[in-house]
């Protein structure tokens, strides 16, 4: 993919034209109290694996509503406790696979808590966690971002940006861990994730690391790329024309870059100048609304992939000084 978006000198500066929805501050506070209501006890059962130095738990936490929600927890058993703690989320179409798959914060001395996606997990990596919709998902397109897309109380989002939340609350209760040197981070969907969670319960919240970030100024996202996911929007509104107005006022309460400004914690975010899934001048609209100390990683030769693993190490680095 070639350079397609705004010059980075223009990037660096660009802000988002989509207003922040009335009503933004009470819809989330209402959700996400309404979730805690009927919350339920933390469920941990130790697994056996064949990996040395990491013990390994199955995570049953309560998200949106009260449903249950699955996680891996991977402890470096070498390392002493309180721990701190990354609370990773995943990237579009992606469960929470097996303990196998997530070594890295483990083995940099983290405990580290992997959120399953509800309802995903049928594209490259395995899931345990139904989408349980309460309300009838009503017409979508094929995907999960037109999911339920009629009204903000319907729609998907509303249910997996809880579960986000509630899952760093559950993190910052658990056994053996310090609560002041909690991470979040992920990657495209797991970045969009890492940077709402940070922005709803911000007191949470010591450092943020969140690569190639999906779901930012949606707006002008879904016009500037064919890529899925944001050609799903286009997809379905092109089925239902008459429901632009509803769609792209529900999709306004889930732009991540409403929730950056709320964002109280460090925070390191990366961009691809070639990335036509999760587009720059989106990426930049949320970091350019973070007031807390930040710093933002280009990759001017990248698409999605988003700098790679020298994002991973960067991530790390960074963090360093708020989880010590």
């Amino acid at each position: 993919m070639a350079l397609f978006d705004l010059p980075l000198p223009e990037l660096r500066t660009y802000r988002s034209a989509t207003p922040e929805p009335a009503g933004f501050e009470e819809f989330w506070s209402g959700t996400l109290d309404d979730a805690r209501k009927v919350a339920a006890p933390v469920r941990l059962t130790e697994v056996r694996t064949p990996l040395r130095g990491i013990t390994t738990y199955d995570v049953t936490f309560t998200g949106f509503a009260g449903q249950p929600i699955k996680a891996w927890l991977n402890l470096p058993s070498w390392a002493s406790a309180p721990l701190p703690i990354a609370v990773e989320f995943i990237g579009y179409g992606g469960g929470r696979g097996l303990p196998i798959d997530w070594l890295t914060w483990a083995a940099a001395g983290y405990a580290h808590l992997v959120m399953d996606t509800r309802g995903q997990g049928g594209r490259w990596r395995g899931g345990d966690t139904p989408d349980r919709d309460l309300d009838g998902a009503g017409p979508s397109t094929p995907g999960f971002v037109t999911r339920g897309v009629r009204s903000p109380e319907t729609y998907y989002y509303r249910r997996l940006y809880t579960d986000a939340a509630r899952a760093v609350e559950t993190a910052a209760e658990l056994p053996g861990v310090d609560a002041s040197r909690l991470v979040v981070t992920g990657k495209s969907q797991g970045g969009a994730l890492s940077l709402v969670a940070a922005g709803l319960v911000p007191s949470k919240v010591a450092a943020v690391a969140a690569g190639v970030p999906f779901l930012c100024d949606i707006r002008r996202a879904v016009t500037i790329t064919d890529s899925n996911p944001f050609a799903e929007v286009v997809q379905f509104l092109r089925a239902n024309p008459d429901r632009a107005a509803p769609t792209l006022a529900t999709l306004d309460h889930i732009d991540v870059v409403h929730f950056a400004r709320r964002i109280t914690a460090p925070s390191i975010v990366s961009a691809a100048l070639m990335d036509d899934v999760c587009p720059p001048s989106g990426v930049f609209a949320a970091y350019n609304e973070i007031t807390a100390p930040k710093e933002i990683d280009v990759y001017e030769w990248d698409g999605h992939d988003g700098g790679r693993s020298f994002f991973d190490t960067k991530a790390l680095t960074f963090v360093s000084p708020y989880t010590s």
